[in-house]
């Protein structure tokens, strides 16, 4: 374990309050997106369909509560710090597509009242609790155990790809509309895209090799992925099946959850083992 002194490596009673904030509204939109995913039109700020959206953006609500719930009982900053960037930038995107898109939302709900005061909040809150929190970041220490190179490659490599689609997604929505899997209009092609852009928490290895600072990372992977996974099997006539896409996607999908469950098992391994 690194050793700290003074305050250095703490995480913050705002970054805390904040994590704690924010869980409800996340679990409340999973059990909508996931458990009722046909059913947007009644519960949600905006429709969404097919059921393969809804169930994706739920999946990835549950795998953010369970971040800010490992956030709000940290005990190192360094061990959070790569989701709130990833978490500041997938929310800012959010609100960008929220203001783009400001027609396809149904604003006499009072899900849509919870999202814009959420998105048009949120960047600014977690862009600051990490500004604040950064400042008492740590380095490796020498007891510390370190991700190897290729653990590092993987994981960055794994960033960047989904850093690129997530661009790709919010950026040219109308070239992804005719390429993806599945059914998606501008709106969900952008909040696709700031899903994706999620994976920017893998690039966070290039500049902190500790194993400490990527193990909630890849738990979180883990969870989402295999939601999704399980929404793919739910919704599996939403896809196009003959589509390329469709099996790379997937398989990308599945490669990347067993690759972090493996390096999750063997790191946990070694560090047990250096005890």
């Amino acid at each position: 374990m690194t050793r700290v002194t003074g305050k250095e490596d703490t995480v913050l009673p705002a970054t805390r309050a904040l994590s704690a904030f924010i869980v409800p509204f996340l679990v409340v939109a999973f059990i909508v997106l996931y458990g009722l995913p046909d059913d947007t039109d009644r519960w949600f700020a905006w429709t969404i369909k097919p059921a393969m959206t809804p169930m994706t953006l739920g999946a990835v609500y549950l795998g953010g509560a369970y971040f800010f719930v490992r956030a709000f009982r940290a005990t190192a900053w360094h061990t959070v710090k790569a989701g709130f960037v990833a978490v500041g930038s997938f929310a800012s995107l959010m609100g960008v597509a929220t203001i783009i898109h400001w027609d396809r939302f149904n604003h006499d709900h009072v899900a849509f009242w919870l999202w814009g005061g959420l998105y048009f909040t949120t960047p600014f809150l977690v862009w600051g609790v990490w500004a604040a929190n950064r400042r008492l970041d740590s380095h490796a220490g020498p007891d510390d155990l370190l991700l190897v190179p290729a653990a590092r490659a993987i994981m960055a490599a794994t960033g960047a790809l989904a850093v690129v689609a997530g661009a790709y997604l919010f950026l040219l929505p109308s070239q992804a509309i005719e390429t993806w899997p599945w059914t998606i209009t501008p709106l969900t092609s952008r909040v696709l895209g700031a899903i994706f852009m999620l994976g920017v928490a893998g690039l966070g290895v290039l500049t902190d090799a500790r194993w400490s600072a990527a193990r909630i990372m890849l738990q979180v992977q883990v969870f989402m992925l295999s939601l999704i996974l399980l929404a793919a099997v739910r919704a599996r006539d939403d896809f196009d099946g003959g589509s390329v896409l469709t099996w790379l996607l997937l398989g990308g999908f599945a490669a990347a959850t067993a690759s972090a469950a493996f390096l999750l098992v063997t790191m946990d391994r070694r560090r047990r083992l250096l005890r």
